[in-house]
């Protein structure tokens, strides 16, 4: 409750600072999954608040949200990464310039919690650390996409084809934490919230992966000058906080 109060009074600040809209509107959001619920599980209820507005969300995959907004579905804001944006700009669904980023997310590594934490302070250490693992896991998402590039880069490809795991359904700490898997690989916002693992760290050097997430008003919005407010609030320092606590860095 104590956060939540802090970040209730950061959010009428900026409400009280950005001006607000007189009439109070519904704001349909459209939002990548990955850590977005949790993230936004705490912003959202501070902005209702310090608006007025009431905001519907709906956490879903990029292939889903790329097919709906090019079908026309009506959203005011678009919550996603930057690979998402720049599909929906070629179609002239968002503006060029219509993308504010609002959040940044690191790609990182977990063990179950009390085992041993491998090295991963260097490119060769996490080479050997996957080398020596029984059981790699990764996500299919955006991380997940990420982690079988480094796979390749290593030139580990066959080497770990028969101890992977690529999680569906579940996050991959979920998976760590029973024991199904040695270590994992998924967002450090996705690891952090999962009971029973370690953290052990970010990938190491240039094979970090910085996630740009931004969100968007699209061209079809209903209500583009409430939507537009939300957008400013996630940009603003009301909601820095809470990336940072959620395991994320402000863009800005």
């Amino acid at each position: 409750m104590r956060t939540y109060a802090k970040i209730a009074a950061a959010a009428a600040c900026w409400s009280m600072l950005a001006g607000s809209v007189a009439i109070a509107a519904d704001i349909a959001v459209i939002s990548s999954a990955g850590p977005m619920p949790g993230v936004m599980g705490a912003l959202i209820p501070a902005f209702e608040h310090a608006s007025g507005h009431k905001v519907t969300i709906k956490f879903q995959g990029t292939p889903d949200t790329i097919r709906q907004i090019n079908e026309g579905a009506s959203t005011d804001v678009l919550i996603a990464t930057s690979e998402t944006f720049d599909s929906l700009i070629k179609e002239g669904q968002i503006a060029a310039n219509g993308r504010t980023p609002i959040m940044l997310s690191r790609v990182g590594v977990a063990v179950r919690a009390g085992a041993p934490k491998p090295d991963i302070a260097t490119v060769a250490a996490f080479k050997a650390a996957l080398l020596n693992a029984k059981t790699v896991a990764y996500s299919r998402g955006t991380s997940g996409l990420h982690f079988e590039t480094v796979v390749e880069r290593l030139g580990l490809t066959d080497a770990l084809k028969a101890k992977t795991i690529r999680v569906e359904g579940q996050p991959v700490g979920a998976v760590v934490a029973k024991g199904e898997a040695e270590i994992g690989m998924q967002q450090l916002a996705e690891l952090l919230p999962v009971a029973g693992i370690d953290l052990v760290g970010p990938l190491p050097g240039d094979l970090q992966k910085i996630i740009v997430y931004a969100a968007a008003i699209p061209a079809k919005a209903k209500n583009p000058d409430a939507a537009k407010a939300l957008v400013e609030f996630l940009a603003s320092e009301a909601a820095a906080s809470v990336f940072k606590k959620k395991g994320m860095d402000p863009a800005g």
